[in-house]
């Protein structure tokens, strides 16, 4: 009865959490799409992160209870590539276990061909297109009618200087394929393109990235993964972006910010830098990173702190994705 009280008041959740910088028009929306926020009752702590997995194995290391309070209890981002197995299998498990609490679950695609071209940290991906096709499609259709959030493929709009004009315009096919297999198998689902972070590419730029990979079709953008800017810095680059996109293409999106990494901002540095700290928890609107006229859609934590970016900064000897606990702790307090 509480998810039948809650989708039936949906439609009005999605248009009071827009951004009145990204209110619907004409030009943006052809079809109103239920609120997977309307719809459950909070978003989903994963049970088996990386950090709630070290804390249950080390509850007599000093810095467990630190990092199970501050970091494993936190409502996350689960991230899903070619090392998540049979991915309808991965994602179907998942997404039943946020429903069966009535949470929302944040899922992130990562397994575009090509992965972090630009990086080079986090490299891989799908085989081929034809491979990515088949499984993004077995990944929206794991999900269904239930209720999530989705980022799809961090990094590939802003990595387009290593590519050439060809795999440019295959990355586009493939990025507008995975918007049409959420919106036609996931109906439930908002999807979000990934925008980089305010020191990668300029706002104009960008608003061409996402254009041509689809954005019209998809729910709004992703700023900040795995990255280290203020939500200020952020809200600012989120909103030129909109800026951009209206005034070249006519239309406008809510964005949201990953706030896991970002309480100290940045040092100018992105992979493991030292002196970081976690930032505000997720929460819907945008918190105090900018506020009634065109902030945040929603704060979410999509990196999860203390996993490393590479080997490389205070992170050194380690594999991009992997736990570290003395990192996570430092980062709860800021050192």
């Amino acid at each position: 009865m509480r998810r039948l009280l809650r989708t039936l008041a949906a439609s009005a959740f999605a248009c009071l959490l827009l951004p009145l910088s990204a209110a619907p028009s004409s030009a943006t929306t052809t079809s109103v799409q239920a609120s997977p926020i309307g719809m459950t009752s909070g978003f989903y702590t994963d049970p088996a992160s990386g950090p709630a997995v070290w804390a249950a194995a080390n509850p007599a290391d000093g810095r467990a209870a630190a990092i199970r309070d501050n970091i494993a209890s936190r409502p996350m981002a689960r991230w899903f590539g070619a090392w998540s197995g049979d991915i309808g299998a991965a994602v179907g498990s998942y997404v039943g276990a946020a429903d069966a609490a009535d949470k929302l679950p944040v899922l992130i695609a990562y397994n575009i061909p090509g992965r972090d071209a630009c990086g080079g940290h986090s490299g891989g991906g799908a085989g081929t297109p034809a491979a990515y096709r088949s499984w993004i499609s077995a990944f929206a259709s794991a999900i269904g009618s239930r209720p999530a959030l989705v980022v799809i493929e961090p990094d590939s709009l802003g990595d387009f200087s290593c590519l050439s004009q060809a795999q440019i315009a295959e990355r586009n096919g493939m990025l507008r394929g995975a918007l049409a297999q959420f919106r036609d198998r996931a109906p439930n689902t908002w999807t979000y393109l990934d925008a980089g972070n305010p020191a990668w590419i300029g706002a104009a730029t960008m608003a061409q990235h996402l254009d041509g990979a689809g954005a019209r079709d998809a729910h709004g953008f992703s700023l900040n993964i795995s990255n280290y800017f203020t939500t200020g810095e952020n809200t600012a680059y989120g909103n030129a972006i909109n800026s951009a996109l209206s005034s070249s293409y006519g239309y406008t999106k809510p964005y949201v910010v990953d706030t896991s990494r970002n309480g100290n901002g940045s040092n100018g540095q992105w992979c493991n830098p030292g002196g970081r700290r976690i930032g505000a928890v997720s929460q819907t609107g945008g918190g105090g990173g900018g506020g009634g006229g065109g902030g945040a859609e929603m704060l979410l934590w999509l990196k999860t702190p203390g996993e490393s970016d590479g080997n490389c900064g205070v992170g050194g000897g380690s594999a991009a994705g992997q736990f570290l606990p003395e990192v996570a702790y430092k980062m709860i307090f800021g050192y």
